[in-house]
């Protein structure tokens, strides 16, 4: 029987298939869809993290990658969806001053 990559459990029911044609599985305790052997593997938030930590240090993409066992290519990604949210300019605004 296929166990869930997220509680481990084994009440697993098969869901369709997905766009490459792998047989889709969905976990019934927890609701996780799934497939048995995906090829992109999932990063997990502490490398993500980590990764956050090493852009402040101004390392390169390469090395960063290199690092922390991330694709360049994902690396690449994942820092253009970072800063896709930052504002392209900030406003200061004056205080004013009592008296």
């Amino acid at each position: 029987m296929i166990s869930c990559p997220s509680c481990e459990s084994n009440h697993t029911v098969k869901n369709g298939r997905i766009h490459t044609g792998k047989q889709n599985y969905r976990c019934r305790d927890c609701g996780r869809q799934f497939v048995q052997y995906p090829q992109n593997k999932v990063i997990e938030q502490a490398t993500k993290d980590l990764i956050d930590k090493l852009l402040l240090e101004r390392l390169s993409l390469a090395g960063i990658a290199r690092v922390t066992g991330v694709s360049e290519l994902w690396l690449q990604r994942y820092v253009n969806a970072l800063y896709a949210v930052v504002p392209r300019s900030v406003t200061v605004s004056a205080k004013k001053r009592g008296g």
